[in-house]
């Protein structure tokens, strides 16, 4: 899948967000990256299909968005399209991916996701 055609992919998995959900996100931004870096002190992880940095929204204070950068949420491109033999297969991967996150954003865990079959 070109880049543009996995762009539009996640796009499409942002758009699946039910609205109230998509109003409620505060301050995160959406990137497509290749392969996950590992900052300083951070294992490699070849296979980590997407990443949320930031401050869920549960654990924000009032003072929170007063000039705050934004939380950020990374879907890797690679990983994905390494472990997805077909081409509906990653379109499904990647909707997964980027609900898993979202919801990282708004305080569940992955111990909740997985119960809910978003893992």
């Amino acid at each position: 899948m070109s880049l543009a055609d996995f762009e539009a992919a996640v796009d499409d998995a942002i758009d699946s967000i039910p609205e109230d959900l998509a109003r409620a996100m505060n301050n995160v931004a959406i990137f497509v990256v290749e392969e996950y870096e590992p900052g300083p002190g951070d294992e490699p992880d070849p296979d980590l299909l997407g990443l949320y940095e930031g401050v869920p929204l549960t654990e924000r204070d009032s003072w929170w968005d007063a000039g705050s950068l934004p939380d950020r949420i990374s879907i890797f491109r690679q990983p994905l399209m390494r472990m997805c033999s077909t081409r509906e297969e990653l379109v499904e991967q990647i909707l997964i991916t980027v609900i898993h996150e979202v919801a990282h954003h708004f305080g569940i865990d992955d111990d909740r996701l997985h119960e809910l079959g978003w893992g």
